[in-house]
């Protein structure tokens, strides 16, 4: 598995359970709805198909309960049975979906970005923050440059990506220390900035001039270059990239041919983003 690869890795589904509820707000915490949650999220690409068994060892759950949960699931149709394994159906993306139409750039976004794709000849997608990783909402590919196959909903560590770079620095202080320390920063590559000052200066650094670019830090040869999409009040909702391949372009090069039509890009949507809302 590539080191990218292991970055988009879905966590077990009980791990995932506890991060995303570190505080049970009380009797406004509905524990029930969670462990749907968390049955839901515990079939990923390595596991599709999973018997009563697996899903309560996955979950943390009890045989029964972690039943109970599957055959609701599977009466509202978003799990189906075979034998003794579930597995998800496709009114699954229903929830997802409901997301992505919910943004504001989501329809303006993409003719924009296929347009930019067609003019620089390098894949372009946008994204959004998710805690410590960006999350992919939208992908014009065009050459294969990653050992891993991104498409929506692909997730990928803010810190040493160029999108999540631009994301994070539209973060106050404290909310960036608090990601930060959130992160399980490691080195990807020989590249890869794991320092903690240096980190944070190059997120400042992205902030200040609008735009970042990130070598080789993620996966060797792939170089990505960044710019902010905002809302009406200047705030910085997603991220748009340029991914291109170190051997046709050095960052340099990427910088001088490409930041320019980014930047355009980027402001068209923002501005349709502004007109919207």
């Amino acid at each position: 598995m590539s080191k990218a690869s292991e970055a988009s890795t879905a966590a077990p589904a009980n791990a995932v359970q506890a991060q995303d509820a570190p505080d049970k707000p009380g009797d406004s915490y509905v524990q029930s709805f969670a462990r749907g949650l968390a049955v839901i999220r515990a079939f990923d690409a390595q596991h599709p198909e999973q018997t009563l068994t697996d899903v309560a060892a996955a979950t943390g759950l009890t045989r029964a309960g972690a039943r109970r949960i599957l055959l609701t699931l599977q009466t509202l149709g978003y799990v189906e049975t075979e034998g003794r394994l579930f597995r998800l159906t496709p009114k699954i993306l229903d929830l997802g979906f409901a997301y992505l139409t919910s943004m504001p750039f989501w329809n303006l976004a993409e003719p924009v970005m296929e347009e930019l794709s067609a003019r620089v000849h390098e894949s372009c997608s946008a994204a959004v923050l998710d805690r410590t990783e960006i999350v992919y909402v939208l992908r014009v590919p065009t050459h294969k440059i990653m050992t891993i196959n991104l498409s929506i909903g692909s997730r990928l560590p803010a810190y040493c990506t160029s999108m999540g770079r631009v994301l994070l620095s539209s973060l106050d202080d404290a909310t960036l220390d608090a990601t930060l320390d959130a992160s399980p920063i490691r080195a990807h590559t020989a590249r890869t900035i794991t320092d903690r000052g240096e980190l944070k200066r190059a997120i400042a650094q992205a902030g200040a001039q609008g735009w970042a670019i990130v070598d080789q830090e993620l996966e060797g040869g792939l170089i990505s270059l960044s710019a902010p999409i905002r809302n009406r009040q200047g705030r910085v909702i997603a991220a748009m990239n340029i991914s291109g391949n170190a051997q046709r372009n050095s960052a340099r090069q990427m910088v001088k041919t490409f930041l320019e039509p980014l930047q355009q890009a980027s402001q068209r949507v923002s501005e349709m983003v502004a007109r919207r809302g």
